[in-house]
């Protein structure tokens, strides 16, 4: 990614201790890039996951809301950024089900606020400086709906968001695409399908499974589990973000896919598979006994599954990771990195059902 370092050597983050942009922190500090880190800190905020940056002269961690505004522009002011990422959201479809304001407030009000800030930094930089500068807003396919059973999503799908958490989403997206249009800000928008890999907290399906199938708890699968997703490696989903960065069309929305659609069920049976191959329950029974089916999720879209021939055709990317390398890697990673979960499970979450 040198080319990438050259020309944003300094990146606004904004959620980098979240799951998805902690991994894209952790990658272009690696790669030699400085990294102003701002972050909220709820519950899907994790420092531990930074740990390693520890007094790192690359990145400056500031813990606040994106809808300060006195405090991201000072932020821009300070570090003088040549582009900002935008991972920060309220992400978990359930809880969005649970408390939908909450949502409003951070993905819309708070995305808001900080495209406002953003335009007047980029507004006051010299002509040549305006051009080079980036905002990269990090999205979902979940704005997109359902799919029935055949058919992708691409970046021309209309909208039909279908949980108070897609809905909020799509609405900092049609924002990033207004502030474009309206004032001129260089903005680019990728939309992703559902990530999984290291640091992903374990609300989320991969990383509950695991949790549960090693602890040798049921494990709930949503209706009757043939909900099909297109599963992408976070590793993956964070170079396909560089690339965009670097060189996308500006104005430009990019779907970033993992162009692995399996079902729900096939995902959790991959999981207990990897585990029985780590090691048997201690009743001996396989990890696939342990499947409970439960009462589905109020609007729980059917399919999703993401073309993204544009970015590899315009940007030459595509994902380095196979489903079942990336799961094997995800597991690996969980086995040996179980002191990070009990710490994040000292928290207020304990793997129970939200959005019910």
């Amino acid at each position: 990614m040198t080319s990438s370092s050259q020309r944003h050597k300094t990146l606004l983050v904004t959620g980098g201790a979240g799951f998805i942009g902690a991994n894209f922190v952790l990658q272009a500090v690696a790669d030699g890039l400085k990294v102003i880190n701002l972050d909220k800190l709820t519950y899907a905020g994790n420092p531990d996951t930074l740990a390693q940056l520890k007094g790192n002269d690359l990145h400056v961690f500031a813990k606040g809301d994106i809808g300060d505004r006195t405090l991201v522009a000072q932020l821009l002011a300070e570090h003088r950024p040549t582009a900002v990422i935008n991972f920060a959201a309220e992400s978990h479809v359930d809880r969005s089900i649970d408390a939908p304001a909450d949502f409003i407030q951070t993905n819309v009000v708070g995305t808001l606020g900080l495209l406002e800030c953003v335009r007047d930094y980029w507004r006051s930089m010299a002509t040549e400086e305006q051009a080079a500068f980036r905002f990269l807003h990090v999205s979902t396919d979940e704005v997109y709906g359902s799919l029935g059973a055949e058919g992708l999503f691409t970046e021309t799908t209309p909208y039909a968001p279908n949980s108070p958490y897609s809905a909020s989403k799509a609405s900092s997206d049609h924002l990033v695409r207004a502030f474009h249009h309206t004032y001129g800000l260089p903005t680019l928008t990728t939309n992703c399908s559902n990530n999984y890999g290291p640091f992903q907290f374990p609300e989320k399906l991969i990383p509950l499974v695991i949790q549960k199938a090693l602890a040798g708890e049921s494990l709930p699968v949503y209706g009757d589990g043939k909900n099909i997703r297109d599963w992408l490696f976070v590793g993956d989903h964070c170079t396909a973000i560089r690339r965009v960065l670097e060189d996308g069309r500006v104005g430009e929305t990019y779907n970033v896919g993992g162009n692995a659609e399996r079902q729900n069920i096939d995902v959790v049976g991959t999981i207990c598979d990897l585990l029985d191959g780590e090691g048997p329950l201690s009743s001996g029974a396989d990890r696939r006994s342990l499947i409970t089916y439960v009462r589905d999720r109020p609007g729980h879209d059917r399919r999703y599954a993401i073309d993204a021939g544009k970015l590899k055709r315009e940007l030459g990317w595509t994902p380095a990771h196979t489903f079942e390398t990336g799961i094997a890697d995800t597991v690996r990673w969980y086995l040996d990195n179980q002191p990070w979960v009990a710490r994040v499970l000292d928290g207020s979450y304990r793997m129970e059902r939200l959005g019910a």
